[in-house]
């Protein structure tokens, strides 16, 4: 294609040359230079023809056996100038075709072509050969990136040049987080007690095994997903609203679900590790949350008066069980004692009681004129408070 390119471009350069010169004659010098094929000078022809003719001569006439007469240079003509090897080179300086370009030779006379070709796949092989896998990766290495061929660790590792072997990195320490059910809408999960609740988790794994991430499941990541979407329906199908709602209930949940997804994994051979599983929200569905939130504050109202009778039986029965162990404390001194406990227990008791009562002191053996000692006392007392 290239040399069919070039002598096309010949014949088109030879063509464009040809157009130049005046095809009727005359003239200063029009085409005198030009050879001609018997070896003259079409120039010279040109002026005797157009000093005879008085004119220029007519490029439409045959120019059967005229002397000087001039034609177009044919196509044919303009690829018989070209040699096998390329465009001929004529002695003056208006040849048509030019030269090709050619590399230089080497001292010995050799091309450097080969030089050039055993040096590019030097350093194909030295770029594609070496590889630096980092601190906490992995790479796994494939024949013609299709059988597997080894797993490397990390450091400068070496392989055969691509594509004969092909390395495919990827990091195995690092823990990625997949959010489910991502960044909008539902996830609604049915309850034991056949309450729907709208709950988003957030499982967190790394790679434990790169051979069998790569190779064992056509797509670990939504196996991932899927495992742990139907565990936790599982574990929260198991509890009631309240566990799913409370910190206790949420902590057994991603226990449970935790340990029923890595082991499903593990089975599957996904080589996946769990890091763990976090619940971020509990609410009810978005249609049903008012009414949620009245049975939530009625809740709450239930629970404040439970509180509060409870609280009040606790005080109760501490001073029952106070009053009782003060009984038992004066019941002990009576058994050392009895008469004398008595007798106090009979003074304490009516200190108790004729404290609260009016009294009328009698004296036996004359009659005494009655004092109305508790009136007169009151009287008193109420007099500085009218003074007042």
């Amino acid at each position: 294609m290239d040399g069919w390119r070039e002598r096309l471009g010949a014949g088109l350069k030879g063509l464009a040359m040809a157009g130049k010169n005046n095809p009727w004659g005359g003239g200063s010098n029009g085409g005198g230079d030009e050879p001609g094929e018997d070896g003259s000078s079409a120039g010279d022809g040109g002026s005797s023809s157009g000093g005879e003719a008085g004119g220029p001569r007519n490029p439409w006439l045959p120019g059967g056996g005229e002397p000087g007469k001039r034609r177009s240079a044919s196509i044919e003509d303009i690829f018989k100038s070209r040699g096998p090897e390329g465009p001929r080179r004529s002695g003056g300086g208006g040849g048509g075709g030019g030269s090709g370009f050619r590399l230089p030779e080497r001292p010995n006379g050799k091309s450097w072509v080969p030089v050039i070709i055993g040096g590019v796949a030097l350093v194909w092989v030295g770029v594609t050969s070496f590889h630096f896998v980092q601190p906490g990766e992995e790479a796994v290495v494939t024949w013609f990136g299709g059988k597997y061929s080894g797993t490397l660790d990390s450091g400068m590792k070496f392989t055969a040049p691509w594509p004969i072997q092909m390395v495919e990195k990827d990091n195995v320490t690092a823990v990625r987080a997949e959010q489910v059910p991502g960044t909008t809408g539902e996830n609604l999960i049915l309850t034991a007690d056949q309450n729907l609740v709208d709950l988003s988790y957030q499982i967190r794994w790394n790679i434990s095994d790169l051979t069998l991430y790569k190779y064992q499941l056509s797509d670990p990541r939504n196996a991932l997903l899927e495992i742990g979407e139907a565990a936790m329906r599982a574990a929260v199908a198991r509890q009631d609203l309240d566990a799913v709602l409370t910190g206790a209930g949420r902590a057994e949940i991603e226990q449970e679900v935790r340990t029923a997804l890595q082991a499903r994994l593990d089975a599957y051979r996904a080589g996946i590790s769990v890091q763990g599983i976090e619940i971020n929200k509990v609410d009810p569905p978005a249609r049903v949350e008012d009414a949620f939130k009245d049975v939530s504050s009625a809740q709450q109202d239930a629970d404040a008066a439970i509180n509060r009778a409870r609280k009040f039986a606790e005080q109760q029965l501490a001073r029952a069980q106070g009053d009782a162990s003060e009984f038992n404390d004066i019941y002990e001194e009576y058994k050392l004692a009895p008469e004398v406990t008595r007798r106090r227990l009979y003074y304490e008791t009516m200190e108790q009681i004729l404290a609260k009562t009016d009294k009328t002191i009698v004296e036996s053996g004359n009659v005494t004129p009655y004092l109305p000692l508790p009136e007169l006392k009151r009287r008193a007392q109420a007099q500085p408070q009218q003074g007042q």
